[in-house]
């Protein structure tokens, strides 16, 4: 009786842009623990581990956004953690960065970045809420869900500056909507609101931007 012999199956082939998606996820990644590590600094925090989760790029359809492996601690490490995670936000100053993220594209997580958005601004922040999450909405419906996204939300004197960066080139044109029309009115309402905003691009995708007025909130009397 001959011996069974394994069955392998060959991986599907992926195209030029799937492996231009890949290395922009790679760079991302990387830019990410480097920040991770560069904040964590800021607090006397040190993660040896901390890496990108190299297994979790293993997959025949490739990857979608990277893990972070944090690794493990001492209980001493724990609790700075625990002291600089529990710490009041200070007020935001002109001239921070406010949120510089990078994640998958997916539904769920435009609800999340509301909330994240409005957390780290600590004002209301509608229309920052706006641009990102109709930014990455546009992402989903036009580029895929999944793509790897960055966010990147800064102030600079009494404006707050929206940067949302992905892998493809293809920039958003402003359109005139059907007045009947159910879409299509996404960036003409981003528009209305923008002091002004643009588009950058480069050899790894796209940046659309936007600069907004900075609201203060409104001291009670």
């Amino acid at each position: 009786m001959r011996n069974a012999q394994p069955v392998t199956s060959a991986a599907p082939d992926r195209s030029p842009a799937h492996h231009h998606a890949d290395r922009c996820v790679d760079r991302c990644v990387d830019r990410c623990v480097d920040d991770l590590k560069s904040a964590l600094s800021m607090h006397g925090i040190t993660l040896p581990s901390l890496r990108v989760d190299v297994p979790s790029f293993a997959g025949a359809h490739g990857r979608t956004a990277g893990l972070v492996a944090l690794g493990n601690c001492n209980t001493e490490t724990a609790r700075k953690l625990i002291a600089a995670l529990r710490a009041p936000a200070g007020p935001t100053v002109p001239g921070s960065v406010l949120l510089d993220v990078v994640l998958a594209a997916v539904p769920e997580v435009v609800p999340e970045l509301r909330r994240t958005l409005r957390a780290c601004l600590g004002v209301p922040c509608a229309d920052v809420q706006l641009w990102v999450t109709e930014l990455v909405g546009n992402v989903i419906r036009h580029v895929g869900a999944g793509v790897p996204v960055r966010v990147h939300v800064s102030r600079s004197g009494e404006r707050a500056r929206v940067e949302v960066s992905d892998p493809d080139p293809r920039a958003p044109v402003l359109r005139d909507a059907p007045a009947d029309g159910e879409t299509g009115r996404g960036l003409a309402l981003l528009d209305a609101v923008a002091l002004r905003w643009g588009v950058e691009e480069g050899e790894s995708g796209k940046t659309v931007w936007c600069e907004l007025a900075w609201e203060e909130p409104v001291q009670a009397s």
